[in-house]
């Protein structure tokens, strides 16, 4: 009993220890050659990271609806996009101009999670009236709706393929700028602290409870007196909400968005993340949101090095395609690895707990 009760604490403490040691990265001459660009004061390499939190941030909504509930969905990238292109448009477009810029971005990210929440609530409330691959397809339809209609609006309020940007004008002057690097980086983490803190209350809770129970057995939970689908609905709409909050931080990081972030490519990235992570394990996708960012980054250098240069043909050729590189990897772990980077760990522990039991 008092082992259990150990690990309970171990964990939450080794957690806190990440999040102070990852916020004062930006005070710290670290370097990490052939990963990081820089030393981590470095406005490059706090980008990067900065990038990095906000798609685990995103990675961890998923693991709500794809871990937690079991829902394959194609359209998660529709709720990014709404973060990411309601904060600009609010900004830009619905805001009186004489309003303070800390006032004006308050009220923007309030009204865009307003909108979050209706979005998210209405596209679940149709798609999970259907099942299975029946869902991934509805929910692949609204997010190919919404690209479209952000693609289509050329010199209106999305800007069209150009996308839309946030001047400087529209922001806090402290968000502005290389010499502020360092505060868009902790508002990043302080975004993934927030969702993951999300997510674990909603993971322990009586509705993250019965959604997995559902997600095993759902004729067992009917049974039971309890309702799937207001459970699910529940779980999608919170995981569409803190979409949109990594969307918004997206929006600060980069000073604009485009319309990639509201194409079914782009959940399809945050699946592979899911899995190169670890299906079901909330740190997995943390972990894989870092390492699928540092390898998005660096392998574009490795692709054009004089090492790949040197290669045949028949090796140059493929090895000098990043994506190709990143999706040779992605095979690998699905085939020598199902559990992913966190079932590596899981299984390590595991073994030594069962050598520790003999």
């Amino acid at each position: 009993m008092s082992r259990l009760t150990g690990n309970r604490f171990v964990v939450p403490v080794l957690g806190v220890l990440l999040v102070v040691f990852a916020a004062l990265l930006p005070r710290l001459d670290l370097s990490v050659p052939g990963v990081l660009p820089g030393a981590t004061y470095t406005p490059g390499t706090l980008q990067i990271l900065a990038y990095g939190f906000l798609i685990a941030a995103l990675a961890l909504s998923y693991h709500l609806i794809f871990g937690l509930a079991g829902m394959l969905s194609f359209g998660h990238a529709l709720f990014f996009g709404a973060g990411a292109y309601g904060l600009a448009i609010v900004l830009r477009r619905l805001l009186p101009a004489e309003l303070p810029a800390g006032v004006a971005l308050l009220i923007a990210v309030l009204v865009t999670l307003v909108v979050a929440f209706v979005i998210a609530s209405a596209v679940g409330a149709l798609a999970l009236r259907v099942t299975g691959i029946s869902f991934a397809m509805v929910t692949l339809a609204f997010a190919q709706a919404m690209n479209v209609l952000v693609r289509r609006n050329t010199g209106g309020q999305t800007g069209g393929e150009e996308g839309v940007s946030v001047t400087s004008a529209m922001v806090p002057d402290v968000l502005i700028g290389v010499r502020n690097s360092a505060n868009l980086y902790w508002i990043a983490l302080a975004i993934l602290v927030l969702v993951y803190l999300a997510t674990v209350w909603i993971e322990s809770s009586r509705v993250g409870h019965v959604a997995a129970a559902a997600r095993e057995n759902e004729l067992r939970v009917r049974v039971l007196g309890l309702r799937p689908y207001t459970v699910r609905l529940f779980v999608f709409t919170a995981a569409g909400v803190l979409a949109a909050v990594a969307g918004m931080g997206m929006v600060l990081l980069q000073s604009g968005t485009t319309p990639r972030v509201t194409s079914a490519d782009f959940t399809l990235t945050l699946l592979v993340i899911v899995v190169l992570g670890g299906v079901g394990y909330r740190w997995g996708a943390i972990v894989g949101g870092l390492v699928y960012t540092l390898l998005d980054k660096r392998l574009s250098d490795l692709a054009s090095s004089d090492l790949i240069a040197s290669l045949p043909a028949v090796l140059r050729i493929p090895l000098s395609e990043p994506i190709f590189i990143l999706g040779s990897i992605f095979v690998l772990i699905v085939m020598f690895l199902p559990g992913g980077i966190a079932g590596i760990a899981h299984r390590v522990r595991s073994g030594g707990e069962s050598s520790h039991a003999h």
